[in-house]
């Protein structure tokens, strides 16, 4: 029987998603934690999963140095 969306692969697609948005994050805001040595940042973000909320406030917010849009531009070269 079909759900709503007309494929059963529609909640997979959306978990895994979900997952590499939130590894994506994760991964960017305990890179900058250990950097700027901020380790209570660090083993929070590191126990919390808030599907990337938390490290984004991290990130712009919170940090020491805070991150800008442009920074995210990583593939492009100066």
């Amino acid at each position: 029987m079909d759900n709503l969306f007309g494929s059963s692969d529609f909640p997979a697609l959306l978990f895994f998603g979900v997952y590499l948005w939130s590894i994506f994050w994760k991964g960017l805001a305990l890179w900058r934690a250990a950097n700027l040595k901020q380790r209570n940042w660090f083993v929070g973000l590191l126990i919390l999963n808030t599907i990337g909320i938390a490290e984004i406030a991290y990130l712009f917010f919170f940090a020491k140095k805070r991150m800008t849009l442009t920074e995210l531009k990583f593939w492009q070269t100066s």
